[in-house]
């Protein structure tokens, strides 16, 4: 783990995922699941200082997130380990209509992860800092948390960047909207799905919701759209970047993987249409194989394919 100060922190959380091996077993493989978590290894991979701000229990599962991020060179420094509160777990079941997701994540560590708990020095250090809709939704003490390290980032110069990951197990899409809203007030780069942010704006031509996401305050909207790539916006530009044809198996993760890696390209400088033809690379090998955080591409392999023909 590098000793020298984090570009880009991600706060939120990471949680460990139970899988099932086959449908109707009780057998399950055990990964690991959070978006901002997917997002801050699949930064690292691609050579930026990252780091992770959040709270896991004192218990096995917190120890295997923490050596996972140590493995992957993600500083752990800002880590809280909380003995009052368990790490968070879900199920992942294999039912007829697809998969099928059980959380056990209330009162979790990361939920109550608190203002006083934040790295202010490391905040000011950072060239970004990123988050996510789930980051504001586990939990009050941490939504709270959210919006102080936003303002604290912010005011030291620091970049914003925002997923919107609307999870509506976590809340109702009143509050959801309500909060997403005022977080994409302080938000510099935004990188929403269509999905979520179709449901948020209640808009469904890309026009109209980049028009909206920059008229509350971003600066730079990376609009995720699967297979046919991103559509990019500023206020003086906006272009579709086309998605990279692959042979996709599982595409569990490809927007973290997309944001860690646009982030990345960000602070070694591209412009926003240059880190999204890279970051839509990057997803694209992400979907190659199983499970959100081993598939994730590193950056040669990102640029491998960037040196190819187009749509290979």
């Amino acid at each position: 783990m590098t000793h020298l100060t984090p570009e880009v922190l991600a706060y939120g959380e990471a949680m460990i995922e139970f899988n099932q091996a086959e449908k109707g077993k009780p057998q399950y493989l055990q990964g690991f699941g959070g978006d901002t978590s997917n997002f801050a290894i699949a930064a690292a991979r691609q050579g930026v200082r990252t780091g992770f701000v959040s709270a896991v229990g004192d218990d096995q599962f917190g120890r295997l997130l923490l050596d996972l991020w140590t493995s992957e060179g993600v500083d752990t420094s800002m880590v809280r380990v909380d003995a009052n509160a368990p790490t968070g777990v879900y199920f992942v079941s294999h039912g007829p209509n697809g998969h099928e997701f059980d959380y056990l994540r209330k009162g979790s560590a990361a939920s109550r992860y608190a203002t006083r708990d934040l790295p202010l020095d490391a905040l000011a250090a950072a060239r970004v800092l990123h988050l996510s809709g789930i980051s504001v939704a586990i939990g009050e003490a941490a939504c709270d948390a959210a919006f102080a390290a936003i303002d604290h980032a912010r005011a030291n110069g620091v970049q914003v960047s925002f997923d919107t990951n609307l999870r509506l197990k976590l809340w109702p899409l009143a509050r959801a909207r309500a909060v997403m809203t005022e977080v994409l007030r302080v938000t510099d780069i935004c990188l929403p799905s269509w999905d979520d942010v179709a449901v948020l704006t209640g808009l469904d031509d890309r026009d109209a919701i980049v028009d909206r996401l920059l008229s509350l305050g971003s600066r730079v909207v990376a609009l995720k759209l699967g297979k046919e790539g991103s559509y990019v916006a500023t206020p003086h530009e906006r272009r579709l970047v086309p998605g990279r044809v692959v042979a996709a198996v599982d595409a569990t993760g490809a927007g973290d993987c997309f944001g860690g890696a646009f982030i990345a390209r960000i602070v070694a400088g591209d412009d926003p249409f240059a880190a999204a033809q890279y970051a839509n690379a990057s997803a694209a090998l992400s979907t190659l194989g199983y499970g959100a955080v081993a598939p994730i591409p590193r950056r040669d392999e990102v640029e491998r394919m960037l040196a190819a023909k187009d749509g290979v």
